[in-house]
C-alpha cells in the first residue's frame, strides 16, 4: 500500500496511523538536524518558535499513537551529541531541558498541576523562584573539596565535552570556592554568555584584522568555549551566571533560592533578578519586570524560569522524560522591527538546493543587528506555505518592500509581514531563477513519485560540475561532525578550492604533495589580509615579507591532521559523504547494520540497480523510504562511483564494531522500553541495553523478551501482558543490569 505523506500542518487528530508514522519519521529527522545545528555547530537554521512547534507536534502525535513512539524519539533527547575534538564527560546527573510556557495561562496550568500533586498537604503553601533565562551555553563545573577540577558542556544531556581549560579562563568561575560549608563534591551549573559590548568589540577587532564575521553573542560564546587554544577563549571575556547544581554529596541548602545565594557566597555571580514568589500573580509580575529590564541588561535573555523552591518538593514531584516537572521556562514573545529588503540573493548548498536570502537594511532586533534573513524557497517568497495555503495573508516579498522582522530569543530572524502601504510603485514580483546562478545548470523542483507533489525547494542538477555544491560538500566533509579535520575549516576549503588544489574529497589527502602551491595560496591570503589591516588602521607596514620569508608551520600541522583521518570511524565516513537525508544518527544506524564500507557500498549499489529496491535493502528500524531513496540516488550516480573510488584509495574506514558484554543477563534478548523513564533518558537506556548485548526494539511482538515499563505506559504494556512477556519497572531493570560488565 502506498502511504501518502501528510502535510506538515495537517491536524494531529486527522492523521491515520500510517501518516502518523511517516510524520514522526520526518519530525525526528528535522529535530535531530536542528539540535546539531544549534547545540553542536553553534549555527541554528530555524527559529526557536519553529523548533518548539516541531517538538510539540511530535509529542502530540506520540500521545495519540503511543505504539508508534520511535526508539530514538526526540521527546527524551536534550541537545545534541557532543562534538568531536574534546574528551567526553558523562554527567553523573543528566542536564535536562525545561518545559516551556508561552502564555500566562500556561503558567497558571503549571502552578495548578503542582497544587493538585501536593493536594494532600492541605495547609502547605508551595513557594517558587523566578529568574531570567540566560541565552548562552550551559556548563557544569565539578568542585572537589572546594577546588574546580572539571568543566563540561551540556552535550546531549548525558554526555558533554570536557572544556575545563577554557572554563578556567573565565573570571566569573572561581578556581577555589570562597567561604565555607560547601559539600565535599558538587557540580555547579550555569550559563556562559557574552555581553553585547564585548561582542561588538570582538566584531570590530575581527573586521580590522580581516578576520571572520560573528553573528550574535550566543553563538560566539559557544564557539569561544570550543576553542582548542584556551588563550583564544580568554581573549573573549566571557561571563558566567550560576543557577543550579548536578551531583552533590550534600544539598547546598533546603531551598532553591537559598542554594543560589550560597553560590554567591562561594564566589559565583548569580542573577540579581532572582526572587521568591508564592502566587501566579507574583510570578507573572516578576516576568513583566524582567521583560521591561531586558533591553538594559547588556546581555541576551529569552524568558523567565520558574522553579519549585523547596528541594524536598522538587524530589517528590519528580521528572518526566527529559524534563523536571517542578520547573518551566516562560518564553518572551517575539521581538519585532521594521526594515527594507535591499536585494534577494540565491545561495547554493551542498545538495544543490537554491536557498534565497533577503539582504536587509540593518536593523536591531532583540539586541542583535539583523542584515540577512532566509526566505526558505520560492513558494515562501510568493506568500504560500508547503501545502499551497496563504501565509502573511498571501502577501509576496519583493525587492524594495518594507517588512516586519521577528526574533524570538533565537538567532535566526524571520519575515512575518509585508507592509503593503509602503511598497514602492515599481516593485515587481521576484522571479525565482530556474537555472543555477553558479554553474548555469537547470534548477528543478523534484516530483515525489508516491505523492505526485513537487518538492518545496528547487535544486541545481549540476551536482559534481557545480562549484557551489562542490565547495559545500567539501565543507561538510571536513566539518566537526564528519571527518573533523582540524585546521581545514570553511575558510581554508574555500582558499584551496579557488586555487585549484582541492576539487574532490580525495584531493584533501593529496594536498601535502602540492606543498609549494599550498604555501603560495596561503601567502597570497596573508598578504591580502595585511593590506586590509593597513587600510583599516591607516598605518603602512614597515616590513613587507615575501612568501619565502613567511612561516608556514601551520601547514605541517594541517597535513598531520589530514593524515590522522585516513582511517576514520565508519559512521563518520558515511555521514561525511553528504548523502541527502543521511545525518549522523542515520549514518550510525547504517554503519552498525553493514559493519564495513565494502558491505555498505555493495548493498547500496545492489539496491540502486534492483527493480524492487525494498527487496534488496534490509529492514532497519529508524530508516524509511526517504533515506532509501537518497541511497538509490547516490549509488545510482556513476559520477559518485568515481569520486568515492578515488577517495577510498586514500581513506580506509575502520569496521564498525560495537563492544558489548555477552555475559550479562540480557545478552541476546530483545528489550522494549515504554512509558516515562525517570532515572535515565531513553537514549541512555538504549545505549545501556545495547552495551550489554541486548537488541532494543520500538514495538512489542512475540519476539520481545523483556519490557521495561515506566509511568504512563500504554498499548505496549497491554500487548506485552496479552502475550505473556516479562514486564519489569525501571528500578528492577537497573537492579538486573547492576554489576554487568
Amino acid at each position: 500500500m502506498v502511504v501518502k505523506k501528510p502535510e506538515a500542518d495537517k491536524p494531529v487528530d486527522a492523521l491515520s496511523p500510517e501518516e502518523a508514522e511517516a510524520e514522526l519519521d520526518r519530525l525526528a529527522g528535522e529535530i535531530a538536524a536542528a539540535d546539531i545545528a544549534y547545540h553542536q555547530n553553534d549555527a541554528p537554521e530555524i527559529t526557536d518558535a519553529e523548533y518548539d512547534a516541531l517538538r510539540i507536534r511530535n509529542a502530540e502525535i506520540e500521545a495519540l499513537f503511543p505504539h508508534l513512539v520511535r526508539p530514538d524519539s526526540p521527546t527524551g533527547s536534550v541537545g545534541a551529541p557532543p562534538a568531536e575534538g574534546f574528551a567526553k564527560v558523562r554527567h553523573a546527573v543528566p542536564m535536562l531541558s525545561l518545559a516551556k510556557a508561552y502564555t500566562d495561562q500556561d503558567v497558571v496550568d503549571f502552578i495548578e498541576r503542582g497544587r493538585r500533586f501536593f493536594e494532600r498537604d492541605k495547609d502547605f503553601d508551595i513557594a517558587f523562584t523566578a529568574e531570567p533565562k540566560i541565552d548562552g551555553l550551559s556548563a557544569s563545573l565539578r568542585y572537589e573539596n572546594g577546588l574546580f577540577v572539571q568543566g563540561a558542556t551540556r552535550g546531549d544531556g548525558s554526555v558533554g565535552e570536557d572544556i575545563t581549560a577554557n572554563l578556567r579562563t573565565i573570571a566569573d568561575i572561581p578556581h577555589r570556592l570562597k567561604g565555607s560549608g560547601w559539600p565535599e563534591v558538587i557540580e555547579i551549573r550555569g550559563e556562559v554568555y557574552m555581553t553585547y559590548a564585548e561582542f561588538e568589540a570582538l566584531k570590530e577587532r575581527s573586521t580590522a584584522a580581516g578576520g571572520q564575521d560573528y553573528v550574535n553573542p550566543r553563538n560566539t560564546a559557544a564557539g569561544s568555549l570550543r576553542q582548542k587554544d584556551p588563550a583564544v577563549t580568554a581573549s573573549r571575556n566571557l561571563k558566567f551566571f550560576a543557577y543550579a547544581w548536578g551531583y552533590t554529596t550534600a544539598d547546598p541548602a533546603p531551598t532553591q533560592y537559598e542554594a543560589v545565594q550560597k553560590f554567591a557566597d562561594w564566589g559565583f555571580k548569580v542573577s540579581p533578578l532572582m526572587v521568591r514568589a508564592k502566587s501566579v500573580d507574583e510570578l507573572i509580575a516578576q516576568y513583566r519586570f524582567i521583560e521591561e529590564k531586558r533591553s538594559s541588561l547588556g546581555y541576551d535573555i529569552d524568558g523567565v524560569v520558574y522553579k519549585v523552591d523547596q528541594l524536598e518538593l522538587q524530589r517528590r514531584w519528580g521528572f518526566v522524560t527529559g524534563e523536571p516537572r517542578w520547573a518551566i521556562a516562560h518564553k518572551f514573545p517575539a521581538e519585532q522591527a521594521t526594515t527594507t529588503v535591499r536585494r534577494i540573493d540565491i545561495q547554493v548548498g551542498r545538495t544543490g538546493t537554491l536557498a534565497p536570502v533577503a539582504r536587509l537594511a540593518p536593523v536591531t532586533v532583540g539586541g542583535v543587528v539583523v542584515e540577512n534573513v532566509t526566505l526558505h524557497n520560492e513558494d515562501y517568497i510568493r506568500g504560500l506555505d508547503s501545502s499551497g495555503q496563504p501565509i502573511r495573508e498571501g502577501r509576496d516579498i519583493r525587492i524594495g518592500d518594507t517588512v516586519v522582522i521577528q526574533r524570538a530569543g533565537d538567532v535566526i530572524p524571520q519575515i512575518v509581514d509585508v507592509v503593503i502601504d509602503k511598497r514602492p510603485p515599481d516593485a515587481v514580483p521576484y522571479d525565482f531563477p530556474h537555472v543555477c546562478p553558479v554553474c548555469g545548470s537547470p534548477a528543478t523542483r523534484e516530483v515525489n513519485e508516491k505523492t505526485g507533489k513537487e518538492d518545496s525547494r528547487r535544486r541545481c542538477t549540476g551536482e559534481l560540475i557545480c562549484p557551489a555544491q562542490a565547495v559545500e560538500r567539501l565543507r561538510h566533509f571536513v566539518s566537526r561532525g564528519a571527518m573533523d579535520i582540524e585546521g581545514l575549516g570553511a575558510e581554508n576549503i574555500d582558499l584551496f578550492f579557488n586555487a585549484g588544489l582541492i576539487e574532490t574529497a580525495a584531493d584533501i589527502f593529496r594536498l601535502k604533495d602540492r606543498r609549494a602551491d599550498a604555501q603560495e595560496a596561503l601567502a597570497k591570503r596573508r598578504e591580502e589580509q595585511a593590506r586590509q589591516r593597513e587600510a583599516a588602521s591607516g598605518k603602512e607596514r614597515k616590513n613587507v615579507r615575501s612568501a619565502d620569508q613567511r612561516n608556514f608551520e601551520g601547514l605541517d600541522k594541517l597535513f598531520a591532521a589530514i593524515d590522522a583521518r585516513r582511517e576514520p570511524e565508519l559512521d563518520r565516513f558515511i555521514f561525511a559523504l553528504g548523502i541527502r537525508h543521511v545525518g549522523d544518527t542515520t549514518a550510525a544506524l547504517l554503519a552498525r547494520t553493514f559493519s564495513t564500507i565494502e558491505e555498505f557500498i555493495r548493498v547500496g549499489k545492489d539496491t540502486a540497480s534492483a527493480e524492487d529496491p525494498y527487496s534488496v535493502f534490509p529492514s532497519i528500524n529508524g530508516i524509511g523510504g526517504t533515506v532509501i531513496g537518497a541511497l538509490i540516488d547516490f549509488f545510482g550516480n556513476e559520477r559518485n562511483d568515481k569520486v568515492l573510488g578515488d577517495l577510498l584509495e586514500h581513506v580506509h574506514p575502520k569496521p564498525y564494531v560495537v563492544s558489548v558484554s555477552a555475559d550479562s543477563e540480557i545478552a541476546g534478548k530483545t528489550v522494549v522500553f515504554t512509558g516515562s523513564l525517570e532515572k535515565m533518558t531513553r537514549s541512555e537506556a538504549k545505549a545501556m541495553a545495547e552495551r550489554l548485548g541486548a537488541k532494543v526494539a520500538g514495538s512489542v511482538s512475540a519476539k520481545t523478551d523483556l519490557v521495561v515499563a515506566g509511568p504512563g505506559a500504554g498499548s505496549k504494556l497491554k500487548t506485552a501482558t496479552e502475550l505473556g512477556i516479562e514486564v519489569i519497572d525501571e528500578d528492577a531493570w537497573l537492579e538486573r543490569v547492576k554489576g554487568s560488565s
